[in-house]
């Protein structure tokens, strides 16, 4: 619900906005922008605020944090430097800084008993993003590439799995914009078997031939762009590969990292050069190309990796399925919520019946919810100094819906501002002047209760956005 997108996240969405030439927020499609304006954007607000940044540095593996008690007093990056602060926010998607702070973390899906949460655990089914026809996961009696061999737990069971990751494609249909997909080294043809077999069985199941929107959501942004994201049974999302990541050290994570992208670069080949692929779908997928004029210094593939969801903290209040559906509202609100719950999907597997299953996926509607600043501060025993707004403290469920970027900066903003605070109050993140902090968000234009919220901002902008 775009009414509940205030302050410093507004002005950014109103200056992208302007860059086109546009001066309000009232149609969907001018909440989008390409991404180097959305960078430029970001570099001018930290330039105008006074803001230094210091990029690629990264908390060293070991004894990366200096801790006196329950105080971080500085922490030292892989060059060696100490870097000393009276508060400290981590903001990553991997929460490293939170985790060598001896701060309470979790990752994975909780069972469904462990809060009374009916989205939690396994899925029973999944409706989306799902093969709509029984597919076999063998073939001469082998497994096809990128499929587990199960079993499957029983619904609602946990595990340390965590839902698929993808790179978001920016791509473009302008000829004089557009780069060729080329063949990507290490390419392996034969990881693509169960696609190849999707896409020649849809004339059969669907009566007609498959089009690029079948395995990709396309999103249209500014001059002739798309966002490309994941959609369908299969698809950008790289299933059952994630499930690592939050645990691991930097040097797994870039393998992770690279394996993701060469498995992003190869289906965009596959599908748009291999004889086994429909040719009016090469034909359809080969009017889309790499854009020249977005990410040239990453040879225009997305710097960075989606990195859905990792370690999640265990703090003084753990967000669960209720606080989104049933209890939305919280006396220390620092910012709203709106998005569905939207957890992509987790596993793929082969079922006893010698079909495919894709396991996971979970996509429910909610209504605008209350973020409670008890969810992005540790326990005070654990850390009085230490803000995370992005590995905040929610189960797998609620963490489905907070996990989105607007909501990122929302949470970002207050931690900033709560920082300030505690500093200025001379007490633990814990027991700052809730009243203070949303007195001053509010000046902002922070959005923290739904009856502040304009209602003539338009309606959900979910599948753009997830």
């Amino acid at each position: 619900d775009f009414s509940i997108i205030g302050g410093y996240v507004r002005e950014y969405y109103l200056r992208a906005a302007a860059h086109y030439g546009v001066y309000d927020l009232d149609q969907p499609q001018n909440w989008r922008s390409e991404p180097h304006v959305a960078e430029a954007i970001f570099r001018s607000i930290l330039k105008e605020s006074g803001v230094a940044v210091y990029f690629h540095e990264r908390l060293r593996e070991k004894k990366g944090v200096a801790l006196d008690g329950t105080r971080i007093m500085s922490i030292t990056t892989e060059d060696g430097v100490a870097w000393q602060a009276k508060m400290f926010a981590d903001c990553t998607y991997e929460g490293d800084l939170m985790a060598q702070s001896h701060v309470g973390y979790t990752w994975g899906r909780e069972s469904s008993k462990q809060y009374g949460e009916s989205l939690a655990g396994v899925v029973a089914h999944t409706m989306h993003h799902q093969f709509s026809w029984p597919i076999s996961a063998y073939e001469h009696h082998r497994l096809l590439p990128e499929i587990d061999p199960g079993p499957l737990a029983p619904p609602g069971s946990g595990d340390k799995k965590v839902q698929s990751y993808n790179f978001r494609l920016i791509l473009t249909n302008n000829p004089q914009d557009r780069l060729p997909f080329s063949r990507p080294a290490g390419y392996d043809r034969s990881k693509f078997a169960l696609l190849a077999l999707y896409l020649n069985e849809f004339l059969n199941h669907e009566n007609r031939m498959p089009k690029v929107e079948d395995i990709f959501l396309v999103v249209p942004i500014p001059n002739h762009k798309a966002d490309f994201n994941n959609s369908g049974p299969f698809s950008t999302d790289y299933i059952g590969h994630s499930w690592n990541y939050p645990e691991a050290s930097h040097r797994e994570r870039a393998a992770v990292w690279q394996a993701h992208l060469l498995y992003t670069k190869s289906p965009l080949y596959f599908v748009s050069h291999d004889k086994a692929v429909p040719a009016s779908l090469r034909t359809e997928i080969n009017t889309w190309g790499l854009p020249k004029d977005e990410f040239a210094d990453t040879g225009h593939w997305p710097n960075q990796l989606y990195v859905r969801e990792g370690r999640r903290m265990l703090g003084a209040y753990v967000m669960h399925q209720p606080d989104l559906q049933t209890q939305k509202t919280k006396p220390d609100s620092i910012g709203m919520g709106s998005y569905n719950s939207d957890s992509h999907n987790v596993q793929r597997v082969a079922m006893p019946d010698g079909t495919i299953q894709n396991e996971g996926n979970v996509e429910v509607p909610v209504q605008p919810y209350e973020i409670p600043y008890r969810s992005i501060t540790p326990r005070k025993s654990e850390s009085q100094n230490l803000l995370v707004p992005v590995c905040l403290s929610a189960s797998h469920s609620a963490y489905s819906s907070v996990r989105m970027e607007p909501q990122y900066m929302i949470i970002g903003q207050a931690a900033g501002v709560a920082a300030a605070l505690a500093i200025q109050e001379h007490v633990p993140v814990q027991d700052i002047s809730i009243a203070e902090i949303q007195a001053r968000l509010r000046a902002h234009g922070t959005i923290l209760h739904l009856s502040q919220a304009s209602m003539n901002n338009g309606s959900l902008l979910n599948r753009a956005e997830k």
